[in-house]
């Protein structure tokens, strides 16, 4: 059998095992990929670090665990910045499986600074209808959340006080895999005019340059990569950038296989038409 023939047959699982083999690689030995900064996460950044000294701002967990991996290091590493610089935080999510994740996120991480719940920050919780929530939102944040996430009345918080809607917080930062990103662009930005920056998968990112290039989005966090750039930038590395040697490993596999199939496929090609002019010479 030629070559070409025994790499376009292989069995599928052979190819599942060398991807297995490659992801584990980083498991056994260190690696440290650097990772290119770009603007998009910078002005996120650098959004956040203005938000100090009882400033607020909103950061919505707009995801479910399937994009956890991606994302949760984004939410752990802003909430850290802002928790530093002695800012307040106000938390909501679209996502029905969002709240736990970020219960777990927030507390674990307030304990670590010290900062308290109704007065550093807030965990208001989870409503379903994301365009609806977000509508309400715009008009009072206790029109969708009455009380907090922990049944706490929202206006007996101390933090809450004098802060009613869009127009008391500096902006939003969403970190979302889903179509709950559309919604705070279409409503957060374009009817209340709130700055918004959004946290995506990586498979989502390419959706929000044409937003980010028109001014609807004054940052984007991109994917695992997004994630370890603002690790790197904050000097803080974390899950981000542990995560980018398993990215780089597994990306490069695949795209050798690619090209090999794909050089296989033009070799097979070529020879069937060699031995098709041959039969046809005779």
């Amino acid at each position: 059998m030629p070559w070409y023939d025994r790499v376009l047959s292989i069995d599928r699982r052979w190819v599942y095992l060398i991807l297995g083999l490659a992801v584990v690689v980083p498991v056994i030995v260190e690696m440290h990929i650097p990772v290119t900064l770009s603007r998009e996460v910078q002005a996120v950044y650098d959004f956040v670090s203005e938000v100090r000294d009882g400033e607020l701002m909103l950061l919505a967990i707009d995801y479910d665990p399937s994009t956890m991996a991606e994302l949760h290091p984004m939410a752990e590493a802003i909430i850290r910045q802002v928790f530093e610089q002695n800012g307040h935080l106000l938390l909501s999510s679209l996502s029905q499986f969002g709240p736990a994740m970020t219960d777990e996120l927030i507390t674990r991480i307030a304990a670590d600074y010290g900062k308290v719940h109704g007065e550093d920050f807030v965990f208001l919780g989870y409503k379903p209808y994301p365009a609806i929530t977000i509508l309400a939102m715009g008009s009072d944040f206790r029109v969708p959340f009455p009380n907090d996430y922990y049944g706490n009345i929202v206006d007996e918080l101390p933090m809450m006080a004098g802060v009613h809607n869009f127009g008391d917080v500096r902006g939003v930062v969403a970190l979302a895999g889903g179509t709950a990103a559309d919604f705070w662009i279409i409503y957060g930005n374009a009817k209340f005019g709130v700055p918004v920056a959004l946290g995506v998968t990586g498979v989502m990112a390419s959706d929000y340059y044409p937003y980010l290039q028109a001014g609807q989005l004054f940052g984007l966090i991109p994917g695992i990569k997004g994630a370890a750039e603002y690790e790197q930038i904050a000097d803080r590395p974390g899950e981000g950038v542990r995560g980018i040697p398993y990215q780089t490993t597994s990306h490069a596999v695949i795209l050798c296989l690619i090209i090999v199939t794909n050089i296989a496929f033009f070799a097979k090609r070529a020879a069937t038409r060699r031995h098709s002019q041959a039969i046809s010479s005779l």
